[in-house]
């Protein structure tokens, strides 16, 4: 997990913004410490960032459920949450963490349960937003597998 920038700021920079759930290409620098986005170009960041979706939890509200097929992408922009994986400890992420990124790509079940620890405002994008944009930008493709074929060799190597 990544720490991004997030918390008060990015309160207000939402409270300004003429759509109140869409985020806008100005949220590509948040996008950028992702680790699936990190050698993503800028303008490709700012396509992916305005598919964004701002999206408000109360406590104790189920965000993704293990086990469910995952559907979008989570950054925390305020907030905790706890996930719950099906094995293992709970562990808890805060604004500026991120989680699902994977489910932009497949339709895999989920691993483990997040759910809202107080109040939480995230960033979301959904895998169908972000699969049309995949086939309208190739070269954005063509990044991503190129930044996926990097965290599987580093994954294999460390395994």
């Amino acid at each position: 997990m990544s720490q991004l920038a997030a918390g008060p700021a990015a309160r207000a920079v939402l409270s300004t913004s003429r759509d109140p759930d869409r985020m806008g290409s100005d949220w590509a620098g948040v996008l950028k410490e992702v680790p699936l986005f990190r050698n993503v170009s800028r303008r490709h960041l700012k396509h992916v960032a305005s598919l964004a979706r701002k999206r408000r939890y109360v406590h104790g509200t189920s965000i993704v459920r293990a086990g469910e097929t995952g559907s979008a992408f989570y950054v925390l922009l305020d907030g905790t949450v706890r996930v719950v994986p099906a094995t293992g400890r709970p562990r808890k992420l805060k604004a500026g963490d991120f989680f699902g990124e994977m489910a932009l790509l497949d339709d895999a079940p989920r691993s483990a349960s997040v759910v809202a620890d107080g109040e939480v405002l995230t960033m979301t994008i959904s895998r169908s937003a972000f699969s049309k944009l995949l086939k309208k930008e190739p070269t954005l493709t063509y990044e991503l597998l190129c930044t996926l074929a990097t965290r599987l060799r580093a994954a294999e190597q460390s395994a």
